[in-house]
């Protein structure tokens, strides 16, 4: 009897890991040019073939507000998600990040469907808060793929489900945030490349954009020549565009399509909290990092268990990169913080000398990520259809 194909449900439940599940159906579909996809996605995985069930849109939502406002409409995907997996038996789910959503819904299903294999693509950030996570993930993941290599070792820790570091996708672009010799020499002009990157939520502009441009204007006053370029995403581009009308030194506004030939060029970034400060390591940019959220989730910070909420700081286990959180951003200990890495000196070389340690780690895994990860899938996926093939012999 020919082999039935192989159904592989996904859900992602925001834009990044729209990205991460594209990636990986495209690896997947190298190891089986036969298998089938269902689930939830955006436009990437759509380009791919996924039909979604429902808009990406209804449930990328980020931050304890967002998320207790839309939660009548979140538990209504959820439940017509979770039915849709178990009446179409797949082979295997793969839930990707997102755990406000997928995490429920994961449980959903391990209620109604205990045979299917669930796997966990971005592990939650159980290592910094809500430690107890880990070890109830157990009950309804079985493995977990990790993007940071630290990882493991921290579910093991905390007795979480399996957990294999697969690499971080960053590494399947390290070619475009690497400089060649001229834009690396142009690191080293008179008037060098500054990058300004608020983040890319609304509330993060919001927060951060005032702290900045008081940062930029106090070290434009320092005498450091500087030609400074902000990155940015459609759609906070308005609410970018309108804060800067207030800023007595203006950097230039940049397409995202031209981020990454700036970041290979530039000198020193100022950079809200978040994956940014790990593409500015692995491109070798100096950086002085801030984050600020509302009052309400301030109040959380005793929840977190790091020292550090900087993802090349959190690599390495140590504060190689300085940060300024809540009421420590402000634009005096910005500056101070970001003049010596464009001037040049010891804070500079040693930031240098972090990343180089930063990228040997993010490379652990190997090159491709996506393939390591679609070789997970699959051996859980044929695992569980063998095992399905000789309950039906029997």
């Amino acid at each position: 009897m020919a082999r039935r194909q192989t159904h592989i449900f996904l859900v992602a439940g925001e834009a990044s890991g729209d990205q991460l599940g594209a990636a990986l159906m495209r690896a997947l579909r190298a190891a089986d040019p036969e298998i089938s996809f269902s689930g939830v996605g955006g436009e990437a995985m759509a380009r791919e073939g996924l039909v979604s069930l429902f808009p990406l849109s209804d449930i990328a939502v980020m931050g304890l507000l967002p998320v207790l406002a839309r939660l009548p409409r979140l538990y209504r995907r959820i439940e017509q998600t979770a039915r849709t997996i178990v009446e179409s038996a797949p082979d295997c789910l793969v839930i990707i990040d997102a755990p406000d959503f997928t995490h429920r819904l994961a449980r959903r299903v391990r209620r109604a469907s205990p045979s299917v294999p669930i796997i966990d693509y971005v592990s939650p950030s159980v290592w910094a808060w809500r430690p107890g996570r880990a070890r109830a993930m157990r009950a309804y993941v079985d493995h977990v793929l990790a993007l940071l290599p630290f990882e493991p070792q921290a579910h093991a820790r905390l007795g979480g489900p399996p957990c294999t570091y697969v690499g971080h996708p960053l590494v399947e672009y390290l070619d475009l945030l690497t400089p060649n010799a001229e834009e690396a020499h142009a690191r080293e002009t008179k008037s060098p490349l500054l990058l300004i990157l608020p983040g890319s939520r609304t509330a993060e502009v919001a927060h951060l954009m005032p702290v900045f441009g008081k940062t930029l204007e106090l070290v434009s006053r320092q005498g450091v020549a500087l030609d400074a370029a902000l990155p940015v995403v459609a759609h906070v581009e308005s609410a970018i565009s309108k804060e800067l009308r207030s800023w007595p030194a203006k950097p230039r506004l940049i397409s995202q399509d031209q981020k990454f030939a700036a970041f290979r060029r530039a000198r020193a970034a100022l950079v809200a909290s978040g994956a940014a400060t790990l593409e500015l390591a692995l491109a070798g940019v100096p950086m002085a990092v801030a984050y600020k959220v509302n009052p309400v989730e301030a109040l959380l910070r005793f929840l977190v268990k790091v020292d550090s909420i900087v993802l090349p700081n959190l690599v390495l286990g140590e504060k190689a990169i300085p940060e300024f959180l809540q009421e420590a951003a402000t634009p005096q200990a910005l500056a101070d913080a970001l003049a010596p890495l464009v001037v040049g000196g010891a804070a500079r070389e040693a930031q240098q000398r972090a990343f180089v340690r930063v990228r040997e780690r993010i490379l652990a895994a190997g090159p491709r990520p996506s393939a390591r990860a679609a070789a997970i899938v699959m051996e859980a996926a044929r695992n569980n259809l063998a095992r399905r093939t000789n309950m039906c012999d029997r």
